[in-house]
Order: C-alpha cells, then structure tokens, then sequence
C-alpha cells in the first residue's frame, strides 16, 4: 500500500481505468454545518490519494471535479447518499455513476443487520479495519500517519468488495434491483439538501 497525501486537488498524473472508490471526511454529519475536509481515492491497485480541501479549494480542484464528474468512471462508495451529498454542496459536482457497498450489502448479505464498512470488509475481503480515527479532526492543517491509513482504508477495498457483492447480487437476482438503487441516490441526496434528511417521503406516515 502507497498512500499519497495532496493538498488541494489531484496530482495531473492521476489516471483510474473505468472504477475509482471514493470516500469523504468531514468535520460532522450534518451537511449544512460540518463542512468537506478531505476527499480519498483509490484506483484499485493499491495505491490511495488523499486531497486535503479548504474553503478556498472548493471553487478550484479542476481534476478532481473532472474524475468526480466523469460519466465513463463509477464511482464505488460505502453509504454513498452521503459523500455524493457533501461533495455536491461544496464542490458542486453530480457524482455518476454510482456504486453503493452498503445498498449491495443490504440487498444481498440479508443473512445479517451488520452493514457498516467494517463488518462487510471484515467478511468480503478478510481486512479489519481500525476505524478510531473516525471521530477526529480532519480540519487539522496536517494529517497524522493514523489518520492518513485511516483514510487510505476506507477506500482501499472497495473494489474488492463491490466484485464480492456483485456475485452475490447476480446469485440473488438482485443486480437490476440494486441498480435502481444506485441510480436513485442523486435524487436521495437533492431531498437530503434540500431539507428532507429526516424524512422518508414514502412513509405513509
């Protein structure tokens, strides 16, 4: 594992081929208060690129935005509805394609409640995640090492797992399913910055 650490936005040389996982970090998770910090990429080859962002930054990032945006790359996330979010209110940017882990695993892994990125890497891939830097300050004007493996592992085997996922979908019958699913995750995340996180519209409530 290479872990590349940037300020700002990618380096020119960043290539990905079709696939890219993407993760972000924010101060909290509210999106109109806890502002993007940090945005962590991999191409699936073992490398991570993590980009520190500022305030200054989100009018900028011109190859981020671009990898971001690109419609011939998915995107691989776990628990996609809120990194697309975050990334739209400060960057600006529709993420498409999508791919959403956690919406696989709940689609496929119906054997259990335990959906969260560590449990279904921890049984996808064999890799336990430390997820204590999760509660840290990804505002810090320099990243620790934890923090940075940290940041690193959060995408590192989303590849791995969304292949694992695949097979299980395909077994299920489920792959259309998860698609509509995927695809509906912009219009999930307009309703979330829009005002109706809390809300399920659906509900007959």
């Amino acid at each position: 594992m290479t872990i590349y650490t940037h300020k700002g936005d990618l380096p020119a040389d960043f290539t990905c081929e079709g696939v890219v996982a993407v993760d972000t970090e924010t101060l909290g998770l509210k999106h109109n208060r806890d502002r993007l910090c940090v945005i962590q990429l991999s191409d699936g080859k073992g490398d991570a690129h993590i980009v520190q962002v500022v305030r200054e930054d989100y009018d900028k990032a011109p190859r981020l935005k671009a990898i971001l945006a690109d419609p011939s790359i998915i995107k691989i996330f776990h628990y996609a509805r809120f990194d697309v979010a975050v990334i739209k209110k400060y960057f600006k940017v529709d993420c498409a394609p999508i791919y959403c882990t956690k919406i696989a695993s709940k689609l496929s892994r119906t054997y259990t409640d335990r959906h969260g990125l560590k449990s279904v890497c921890a049984e996808l891939t064999g890799v336990q995640l430390d997820k204590h830097q999760q509660s840290s300050d990804w505002a810090a004007e320099t990243l620790s090492d934890a923090q940075q493996r940290y940041a690193a592992n959060d995408v590192l085997y989303l590849h791995e797992m969304m292949a694992q996922l695949n097979m299980m979908l395909a077994r299920e019958g489920r792959t259309e399913l998860a698609q509509s699913c995927f695809d509906f995750i912009p219009v999930r995340v307009q309703l979330d910055l829009a005002g109706w996180e809390d809300k399920d519209i659906f509900d007959h409530a």
